[in-house]
């Protein structure tokens, strides 16, 4: 039974600022007061799934249980065709420690060496999660085609080597509010919102 979120604090399950701003804004209409994880000095649980649904799953029951509050959680990441899927679940480790998506993206391009197939698709997970352990998750998804070098500065992650099907510029260098119109995470927000945003 999926159940209703009617207003007040929710925490975002998350210490990835640009993830925390993007989910902020989507959230704006429905009367949350979005609370980020890093700003309550939450640890971030080690992401063990095997799948985007399951650490998001994962991310969101901790932050409820910790917080004492309803809590929403995201997993998403870069899903290449040549390469079987990957970085996937491991898109922000390919980043490495220091988060560095300018190494990781050069990972992605040397992976593929002279591959033709540019095709890839950004995966996104969410969970809304509650103290009490009730969850509801949906997943969205968004295509298109890697382009080398990267373009624009906009947007965050593998955001700038990612050219959308139907557009010929990449999220680095669309504007935000189209990006979150079209992204991954927003397809996964109409899916959570009509079903637990609205009655």
């Amino acid at each position: 039974m999926v159940r209703h979120f009617t207003g007040g604090k929710l925490i975002i399950a998350s210490h990835n600022k640009g993830k925390v701003v993007e989910i902020a804004d989507l959230l704006a209409p429905f009367g949350a007061e979005v609370i980020s994880a890093g700003d309550l000095g939450l640890s971030e649980p080690e992401e063990t799934g095997t799948t985007f649904v399951a650490n998001a799953e994962l991310k969101a029951h901790a932050a409820a249980e910790a917080a004492k509050l309803p809590a929403l959680a995201d997993d998403s990441g870069l899903a290449v065709t040549a390469l079987d899927g990957a970085p996937g679940i491991y898109s922000a480790r390919w980043a490495g420690p220091g988060k560095d998506f300018d190494l990781a993206m050069r990972k992605v391009e040397e992976a593929l060496g002279g591959n033709p197939d540019r095709s890839a698709k950004f995966v996104c997970a969410l969970t809304l999660a509650w103290p009490d352990g009730h969850c509801d998750t949906v997943e969205g998804e968004v295509h298109g085609t890697l382009v080398w070098p990267p373009r624009g500065d906009l947007g965050f992650g593998y955001d700038p080597m990612f050219v959308p099907d139907g557009y010929d510029v990449t999220f680095g260098e669309m504007d935000p509010a189209k990006k979150h119109g079209i992204s991954h995470r927003a397809d996964a927000f109409r899916k959570l919102v009509a079903a637990c945003f609205t009655k």
